[in-house]
């Protein structure tokens, strides 16, 4: 640091190095602004008054550290960090320009905190960039989302009122794992007591929750986008049965877990076992298979894929040879 530094350039400093260097001592603080180990600690102390927390643990492994406070430190941000988080909450579909929506408040009181030459790329882009609506996401409400992790982290079962895609009102108790997000839709990971087993639901469905006193312990190991997509592939309305000739690891890499269960028949051979609400859906994708295969089970899987089929004939019919 420049020898000629304000005392408040350097206690600023001090507060970026704690957030970049979680436990540094006060030697190592000291050298890297330049000054004495006193006038560390006392940097130390003007964070201090500054309302910002800063705690000391001694011991051969000690230093200092960012406590968790009521307020939140000061950031700094480069101009590509700060691109990118506009960038990431546009991609997000948020109207990131509505002052009264929590993303487009929040995001609003970091570019007014950033420096000028740093905000001026984020706010050009901010503002110039038109995100598309995805139909498909849903968004959930921040209080409720919050809630829910909240549980999650402190492993209590919760108590929800839920509204079905029926429209119907009811009361569930769950273990809550874990929020996860999948293709722009959320979902609460739990073992539902009400219902006696596992099961996703639609956060954007959760209508309120109340968080009890009822501690429980998550499933050892549990990988929640993983188990989410096996879960979402059983239970619907389709069951579907495909052979596809290539060994299980290569189907597994090439399909979705939601897709089903890959089971190896033999060593060049798999045994799809699933479940689908949405045939065509499920034809098209399986036509991204590199491989041959053959439905076995499900007539309306038949019927989707040669509709598919027929369909891509259709479109290359009086097409010039390419050959």
């Amino acid at each position: 640091m420049e020898p000629g530094a304000s005392p408040t350039a350097r206690a600023l400093m001090t507060l970026d190095l704690l957030q970049g260097h979680p436990g540094i001592t006060a030697d190592r603080l000291a050298d890297r602004l330049g000054v004495s180990e006193r006038a560390a600690r006392r940097y130390i102390g003007i964070l201090r008054e500054a309302g910002i927390p800063v705690e000391a643990v001694r011991g051969p492994y000690g230093g200092y550290r960012l406590g968790r406070g009521l307020r939140l430190p000061p950031l700094t941000f480069t101009a590509a960090e700060a691109l990118g988080l506009v960038m990431a909450v546009l991609d997000g579909h948020h109207d990131a320009g509505d002052p009264s929506d929590p993303v487009g408040s929040a995001l609003g009181k970091i570019m007014r905190a950033l420096p000028e030459p740093v905000a001026a790329q984020a706010e050009a882009v901010r503002r110039t960039t038109a995100p598309v609506p995805d139909r498909g996401a849903a968004r959930p409400d921040p209080g409720i989302t919050a809630a829910l992790v909240q549980a999650c982290s402190a492993h209590r079962r919760a108590r929800l009122g839920y509204r079905s895609e029926a429209g119907n009102e009811r009361t569930i108790e769950v273990d809550p794992w874990a929020v996860v997000v999948r293709h722009g839709r959320w979902y609460l990971l739990c073992w539902s007591h009400t219902s006696a087993g596992r099961r996703a639901y639609r956060v954007d469905r959760v209508r309120d929750v109340r968080v009890l006193d009822v501690p429980f312990e998550p499933p050892a190991g549990l990988d929640p986008a993983a188990v989410l997509e096996e879960h979402l592939a059983v239970g619907w309305d389709h069951e579907v049965e495909v052979v596809v000739e290539a060994p299980a690891e290569r189907v597994a890499g090439w399909l979705s877990r939601v897709m089903g269960r890959p089971e190896p028949l033999d060593a060049a051979t798999t045994r799809l076992v699933g479940s689908t609400n949405n045939p065509a859906w499920y034809a098209e994708e399986l036509a991204r298979l590199p491989v041959p295969y053959r439905i076995v089970r499900c007539p309306d899987l038949v019927r989707a894929a040669r509709t598919l089929g027929e369909r891509l004939l259709a479109a290359s019919a009086g097409a010039a040879d390419p050959s």
